[in-house]
């Protein structure tokens, strides 16, 4: 059974990021790092042992990478949008058993699979072809290595209560998602647009909202 492991903030920079997620949740993310050769770099705002905000920006100590960035960082599209605000832009599920997905599902629709590692965490992941994600619907897939990162990084007291994901083919979103074990994970809707709906609830009551449009 797969489940959501992070959702995903793109951001022009890590500092309009980290000040956005402050301005909505009353929290700032904490430093997480930089990813070597992938041409990016993280803050990270902790939401319980499984889940977490993973804050993302183009890194600027970084050469050019030689493969696009993740979550369509380098979309002239995402970049123009993420210059007024950063916003959701994606999520990362999690699964014990990347291997026999991306060998049912097949590279071209799963993805290839990439290790990747940082200080004591290491993991890999599959991300699906632009093609494949339905405008970031099908998440990349992530299976960690020993503990998750979830686990190191200090609670904010906030959880992920409910992810949505709107499209205007709402059968080939569940195909898509259940065939990767999230059929029960992510409630679709049908809207003439896609989009992403992040409900988060803290432990003391409050409520909010992240959306990708």
């Amino acid at each position: 059974m797969a489940e959501i492991d992070h959702i995903v903030i793109g951001a022009r920079t890590l500092e309009d990021g980290a000040r956005y997620i402050e301005n909505l949740l009353g929290v700032k993310p904490s430093k997480g790092g930089a990813h070597p050769g992938v041409g990016t770099h993280n803050m990270l705002l902790g939401m319980g042992a499984n889940c977490y905000i993973e804050v993302i920006a183009p890194d600027p100590g970084q050469p050019e990478p030689a493969r696009p960035r993740p979550f369509d960082l380098d979309d002239a599209a995402v970049s123009t949008m993420l210059e007024a605000e950063p916003r959701l832009v994606a999520y990362v599920a999690s699964t014990p058993a990347l291997d026999a997905v991306v060998a049912r599902l097949g590279p071209s629709h799963a993805g290839e699979i990439r290790p990747m590692s940082r200080g004591s965490l290491s993991w890999r992941m599959a991300f699906p072809p632009q093609r494949q994600d339905m405008d970031n619907l099908i998440p990349p897939l992530i299976q960690w290595d020993g503990e998750r990162a979830a686990k190191h990084i200090r609670d904010s007291g906030w959880r992920l209560a409910s992810f949505e994901a709107e499209h205007p083919d709402p059968q080939s979103v569940i195909v898509a998602l259940t065939a990767r074990g999230l059929a029960d994970v992510v409630k679709v809707r049908q809207s003439p647009h896609p989009r992403m709906v992040a409900h988060l609830r803290h432990r003391d009551g409050r409520e909010a909202t992240l959306t990708s449009a």
